[in-house]
């Protein structure tokens, strides 16, 4: 899948530079990770377990702090001192493991929350907005649903549209697919691959393979808190350089 016409402006969305967080004086979380994030790319940032994917993609919109380096989000130093962070993090769609739906709310009135409340949307406009997003999802009927109503791979379908709803300019993806049963994976990643065929930025921390050789542009292998190997899909499945790439690829094919 070509999308280099949406990378070809060579606008970089995320930026890390020489980026290090501890947790606790002896724990390093993250070593010397220095990369960066097209604007229209999708990075999937795959590793073992413990090796600092969640915690990498969670420094971008700053659930986790660094203690060293930068981090630029669109041009933004995300660690500056003037920096709003509640308005900063409404700009970044990003997808958990959980789905962190608000129970007592309806699907549309989730989706519409942080448009009336932080935009400062028309309860009209944000429904409107809402319906167009669930359509996108395949869950337009759902819309007066509540989320104990939906089963998981519907929920976190609402999750990704709620995000949609601010127009983020890029997307982070925390396995959002570890929590759910096998046969609603895929209605998940089908619309993640429908966002990546329309441009959408992305970032993915998964262990769903085939999404990454498929979707990806680039895959970021991470081992042990460093970033390990960064290549297209095509090379890093059939050619990994390091040693630890190699292992973890043989580990999978053995299961």
């Amino acid at each position: 899948m070509d999308k280099t016409s949406a990378a070809a402006d060579g606008k970089k969305m995320i930026v890390f530079s020489a980026v290090n967080k501890w947790y606790g004086p002896n724990f390093q979380a993250l070593t010397d990770i220095n990369a960066d994030v097209a604007k229209g790319e999708v990075v999937v940032v795959c590793g073992p377990s413990g090796s600092g994917k969640s915690t990498l993609i969670r420094t971008v919109n700053r659930l986790e702090e660094i203690q060293g380096g930068r981090i630029e989000f669109d041009g933004q130093d995300i660690h500056a001192p003037k920096l709003d962070l509640n308005k900063f993090r409404s700009h970044v769609g990003f997808v958990f493991q959980s789905f962190n739906l608000f129970p007592h709310l309806s699907v549309a009135e989730n989706i519409m929350l942080a448009p009336t409340n932080v935009l400062g949307k028309s309860k009209a406009q944000a429904r409107q907005r809402a319906v167009e997003l669930l359509d996108r999802v395949g869950l337009a009927a759902k819309a007066d649903a509540y989320p104990g109503q939906l089963s998981g791979g519907q929920q976190q379908r609402v999750a990704i549209a709620r995000a949609l709803a601010m127009d983020p300019p890029a997307m982070l993806f925390d396995e959002p697919t570890s929590a759910l049963d096998p046969e609603m994976v895929g209605e998940v990643l089908q619309v993640m691959k429908s966002l990546a065929r329309d441009g959408m930025t992305m970032m993915c921390v998964t262990h769903e393979m085939n999404f990454a050789r498929e979707v990806a542009d680039k895959v970021w292998f991470m081992d042990a808190g460093r970033l390990v190997e960064i290549d297209t899909p095509e090379n890093f499945f059939s050619r990994p350089r390091s040693e630890r790439a190699q292992k973890f690829l043989s580990d999978l094919r053995s299961h």
